[in-house]
């Protein structure tokens, strides 16, 4: 069916956008018709497969022999589970799918399922991803750890570390040998008394008490170690606080030579050990500091916002599975009966994305002229940041949704920048705005010049809103599915009688036992509101 011109103007601009966003992610789109055995494969599939349109294989289609034998388990299960009648709504697996040049990629796959009214799947859409450098970064990490043990168990050196009660959790291949141990395994929960007489071992264990309490380290002592059966032995030994990430002391580490082989060659070590001591707390005093300065803004605190006799309630989570999170929200108050709610998530974590999490809290303050509009705000938000990449010469980008509940006039506007669209519940029950394209941008920091549809729901009808980041709907259990919003929904809508705050934790617990855990693999915030009836 012909459009007129200004449609299929307007068709060809989301179609850009949809390509600079998709560009930027380096996803490519794919749309199987289950009965069929064609498949439609982008452009950057298909350069991702190494081949055009007549020679892309349907890897959906059995017996999967373009994907890789040690991952077609996995993904011959993963499809089955998508394609049953009572399956899910969507097909997340990654796999390693063979090339038109005889090689092998990594694909984060993705889809969602059509399916009839009898429940049977009829189509799966979705995207595709290259992940290959991904995966092999976690090999060559992998092997960069077992590469650090080889070289902690090949040194020449007594490396080793103990808790707080002075018994040892970690020991190298030297410091067993040293103790006449047959494996470092067999002095795991020894204590120095198991080994030498009492003369030394009080000693030490004196240091490490000391050490613990003043968080000072003790290098290039010279320690004249007595056993009881055996000849004296005299080490150079330097000790330090262990310190873990979350700045707190689990104990004691430790670095002992034998002076009469190696005293020089051990006291340069401890010297640079000391230094490195030290420059750890000091970074880690500076990381502590930028944590604390983002919990702080993470406050729960919200300004009252009211109308005649009925107030706005909120309620919020923040879980940063690091010290210094990608996620945060903000509560714009717009007037005595208006306010903005805003919720981002930015790229990556550590002190890049903190980074451009204040950068975006500054840019705030300089939108809150349109705060009342919010295409606008977005808008200038997005703007602000492109100029800050651009001179930076950075890729970086950000998700947001932002909300204006207007009590007054009786409205909710929003704008969304390619985040996951807020769920509202009220008398159209339980459902998810800004779903369609044409009612997303793309997110901050992407096409410098891009437009943010803006959206109304009477009040009238929504008594709860809920904005979340994708660190709730990436959970996934022990079969890699997602959450998901569908599950999200589910539970908003089970929950809808409780109080506020007692949703929210109902959520948090529901993804957790999901998952089955007792954390998070990504930055989580909740952000919701419940509008006065």
């Amino acid at each position: 069916m012909t459009q007129p011109a200004e449609g299929s103007d307007r068709a060809d601009h989301d179609d850009g956008r949809l390509e600079l966003a998709l560009r930027a992610s380096n996803e490519g789109l794919w749309d199987w018709w289950t009965d069929q055995r064609e498949i439609y494969y982008s452009r950057r599939i298909l350069e991702f497969l190494e081949c055009g349109d007549r020679r892309a294989p349907n890897f959906f289609l059995a017996p999967h022999e373009s994907v890789h034998e040690e991952d077609r388990g996995n993904f011959t299960a993963a499809l089955a589970n998508a394609l049953d009648a009572g399956g899910p709504e969507f097909l997340a697996i990654d796999c390693r799918v063979h090339t038109g040049s005889d090689g092998w990629i990594w694909l984060r796959i993705r889809g969602s399922v059509v399916r009839d009214r009898a429940g049977k799947a009829t189509r799966i859409a979705g995207s595709m991803i290259d992940i290959s450098r991904r995966k092999a970064a976690e090999e060559q990490i992998e092997e960069e750890r077992h590469r650090l043990r080889m070289l902690i168990d090949h040194v020449p050196l007594m490396v080793y570390f103990k808790d707080l009660d002075s018994r040892f959790v970690v020991v190298n291949q030297k410091m067993a040998a040293w103790s006449h141990q047959a494996s470092p395994a067999a002095m795991i929960g020894k204590h120095d008394r198991d080994l030498f007489a009492e003369a030394h071992w009080k000693e030490a264990f004196e240091d490490e008490k000391k050490i613990i309490e003043t968080g000072e380290a003790i290098t290039g002592k010279l320690e004249h170690e007595i056993r009881d059966k055996e000849a004296d032995t005299w080490v150079l030994t330097s000790k330090f606080p262990w310190i873990d990430r979350a700045g707190k002391i689990r104990g004691t580490f430790g670095v002992s030579s034998d002076v009469t082989e190696l005293v020089e060659a051990q006291q340069q070590a401890a010297d640079l050990a000391g230094e490195l001591a030290l420059r750890n707390r000091a970074y880690e005093e500076e990381v502590q500091l930028a944590r604390e300065i983002q919990q702080a803004l993470a406050s729960s605190a919200f300004p009252k916002i009211t109308a005649g006799r009925h107030a706005l309630q909120f309620g919020s989570r923040y879980l940063p599975i690091s010290g210094l999170a990608g996620d945060f929200f903000e509560v714009v108050r717009v007037g005595d009966s208006s306010v903005g709610l805003l919720i981002c998530d930015v790229m990556g974590h550590g002190v890049r994305a903190a980074l451009v999490v204040a950068m975006l809290r500054g840019l705030l303050e300089k939108q809150r002229h349109d705060a009342r509009h919010p295409g606008a705000f977005l808008k200038g938000l997005n703007q602000g940041l492109s100029a800050i990449l651009q001179r930076a010469d950075s890729t970086v980008f950000a998700t947001a949704f932002y909300v204006l509940i207007d009590l007054e006039k009786k409205v909710l506007r929003y704008a969304c920048a390619g985040h996951p669209g807020a769920i509202v519940s009220g008398s159209d029950g339980v459902h998810q705005i800004a779903c369609d394209r044409d009612m997303r941008g793309p997110g901050l920091g992407i096409v410098a010049k891009a437009e943010f549809p803006e959206s109304e729901i009477p009040l009238a009808e929504i008594r709860r809103l809920l904005l979340f980041t994708d660190g709730i709907l990436e959970a996934e259990n022990d079969s890699g599915e997602a959450f998901f919003e569908k599950r999200l929904m589910e539970v908003v809508e089970k929950r809808d009688a409780e109080p506020l705050e007692e949703m929210l934790d109902g959520i948090i617990a529901t993804v957790l036992d999901f998952a089955d855990g007792d954390h998070f693999d990504d930055d989580v915030c909740l952000l919701a509101a419940e509008i006065p009836s």
